[in-house]
């Protein structure tokens, strides 16, 4: 129950942590990093956008543009409107014409006029100081408009180039109209999309925006992706007027030194220019693909709950369960993100799964520290009555697993007792007794695991191990036979001492049989033991007591697996015990060495 109100408070904590970061777009440098790769996937450009560059080559042969007369612009103007076989559909100019230069100003007014098919540009001028609007968004106001000078004014549509970029400096949204003095100034691709409708006879469509007047451009092609010749070239006839004909044709700065490019979101290294933008702003228009920004409350809502459903899942599930479904649920957002943004509406995509990666490796780090907690309850458990070479096996194989029940394997049962020990304890002190008694124990316990023994238990001034048991244990009938000989030898040298100590000598009978027997933990949740349970074992201690000091007494069935290994005096059939039919005894006199 605890662990369950743990695991929810965890996930009521990243779901608060996940609406948190989506509606304060905490990371939005890097959300806008993931969203360009995922969003802006080139789609193809429309061929019939094309761009006629101001481009090194021009300036080259024409000189900086400042020096130019606007004649050039008129010039232009006629070779693609010469006609109905060259005539594109907009002629859209990304050049800002302020104030009147010389003559040329009537001669590109007059052009402009008689095309009918001319857009050209306007600059808002902004405070530069984010201020409340009446809706209570934070903008930039309009402080001025700088418009081309009267007569082009009157002649050519008009749009503000002004382009909008984010705080990392780079273009993703278009403004569509902005706001000065009553009057709703409309974007330059707003304004050739509107005129490329008037011309196909088609309805334009109004782009949505978000409360800043933004719609995302959904970017169909990458910096040099549109086709683009050289203005002098054009003017000087080397290209076919024909090239153009029905087309949007933007013309427009296309040269670093003219400062007229930006950073977009699939342009990696590489700058776009002024007008590659508005040409990808105009197919947008056309085909009705800008998107804006979904409520990020409601999206944040929605995928805290997802979180934090996940999150409990991953603290329940498998490691390669919680990865899969991990994996899943990824895949699953940008999926729906990135369809949802072509349908026109953008979220935010990074938080929900930055929140599962952290919620993941949360669950498998907390698995983590459990786990190495259980074995290490385990590894201390297993210390108690397992030999230390078993416990560093235990430890490689990584079966930790503790619980009720047995399983019927065959076993080797040592029963070890001391001889006399009631009337020693009745002679000595309780110190002394408890003493000689920590000895024993501690020689019996070195003998049993020097042999690879499991201890089994301690009852009293008796001590009972098997061998094969928890784990598989090789020649497990000789190892049982050479521990209980080991325990009579160390009980020589023990009997020395004590003696000398406390006046008293003590002597051990051993009894060892193998057979099948039920082995595992009995108990209770609460508390359990690892034991041994059946006839085998009751036999083994049957032998045990009819043991004389010294005496190592096995049965007719574990000398027949070991004959040939071990030297023996048979003493015969005696009675046993709880036992119907005696059993065939020999005592153990010596131990040959392993096969």
């Amino acid at each position: 129950m605890k662990k369950t109100i743990k695991i929810i408070i965890e996930a009521i904590i990243l779901g608060v942590l996940v609406f948190f970061m989506t509606a304060a777009h905490l990371l939005s440098s890097l959300d806008y990093m993931v969203r360009d790769k995922l969003y802006q996937i080139p789609r193809g450009i429309d061929s019939k956008i094309k761009i006629i560059g101001i481009d090194e080559k021009t300036l080259m042969e024409l000189g900086p543009i400042q020096t130019w007369s606007r004649s050039r612009y008129a010039e232009l103007i006629r070779i693609l409107d010469q006609s109905g076989e060259t005539r594109p559909s907009v002629i859209a100019f990304d050049i800002q014409f302020s104030g009147e230069v010389d003559e040329g100003d009537a001669e590109l007014a007059a052009a402009a006029k008689e095309g009918g098919n001319i857009v050209t540009v306007n600059q808002l001028l902004y405070k530069g100081k984010a201020e409340l609007n009446d809706d209570g968004v934070m903008v930039d106001p309009v402080v001025g408009v700088d418009n081309p000078y009267d007569a082009l004014k009157e002649a050519a549509a008009i749009g503000f180039s002004n382009v909008a970029q984010d705080s990392d400096g780079v273009v993703r949204h278009v403004l569509t109209t902005q706001d000065y003095q009553g009057t709703a100034y409309p974007s330059f691709a707003k304004v050739v999309y509107e005129t490329w409708c008037s011309v196909k006879g088609e309805t334009p469509v109004e782009a949505p925006s978000d409360k800043f007047g933004r719609s995302a451009i959904n970017y169909s092609g990458r910096p040099g992706d549109y086709e683009c010749v050289s203005l002098v070239d054009v003017l000087n006839g080397k290209i076919d007027p024909r090239v153009f004909k029905d087309c949007v044709v933007f013309v427009g700065a296309y040269a670093a030194g003219l400062q007229d490019s930006f950073e977009v979101p699939n342009g990696g290294s590489s700058n776009m220019y002024g007008v590659e933008i508005h040409a990808n702003a105009l197919q947008s228009y056309q085909q009705d693909r800008f998107a804006v920004m979904g409520s990020p409350y409601l999206f944040g809502l929605i995928t805290a709950v997802l979180a934090m459903i996940l999150h409990i899942l991953f603290r329940k599930l498998k490691v390669w369960q919680s990865l899969i479904l991990l994996v899943l649920a990824i895949a699953g957002e940008v999926t729906v993100c990135v369809l949802l943004n072509n349908g026109g509406t953008a979220f935010s995509i990074i938080y929900f799964p930055l929140a599962l990666v952290i919620s993941f490796i949360y669950s498998l780090a907390i698995g983590y520290i459990l786990e190495q907690a259980h074995k290490r309850k385990v590894m201390n458990a297993f210390k108690k009555y397992v030999a230390p070479q078993i416990v560093e096996e235990i430890s490689k194989q990584g079966d930790f697993s503790i619980k009720l029940g047995g399983e019927n394997r065959d076993i080797a049962v040592l029963f070890v007792d001391i001889r006399g020990f009631t009337t020693m304890s009745e002679a000595l002190e309780p110190e002394q007794v408890v003493a000689i008694l920590n000895e024993y124990l501690a020689l019996t316990t070195k003998s049993i695991f020097d042999n690879l023994g499991t201890l089994d238990k301690f009852v009293g001034d008796a001590t009972m191990a098997v061998f094969n048991a928890p784990f598989d244990l090789p020649d497990y009938e000789y190892k049982a036979v050479c521990a209980a000989m080991d325990i009579v030898k160390g009980g020589e040298e023990l009997e020395k001492v004590l003696f000398e100590k406390y006046g008293r000598s003590v002597g051990f009978g051993v009894g060892v049989h193998c057979g099948p027997a039920v082995v595992g933990n009995v108990g209770c949740d609460v508390r359990m033991d690892y034991t041994a349970i059946g006839d085998t074992v009751n036999t083994s201690a049957r032998l045990e007591a009819n043991a004389k000091k010294g005496q190592v007494l096995i049965s007719d069935v574990l000398y027949e697996r070991l004959k040939g290994r071990i030297r023996v005096n048979e003493i015969g059939v005696i009675p046993l015990k709880g036992k119907s039919n005696g059993v065939n005894v020999f005592e153990v006199l010596g131990v040959d060495g392993e096969e």
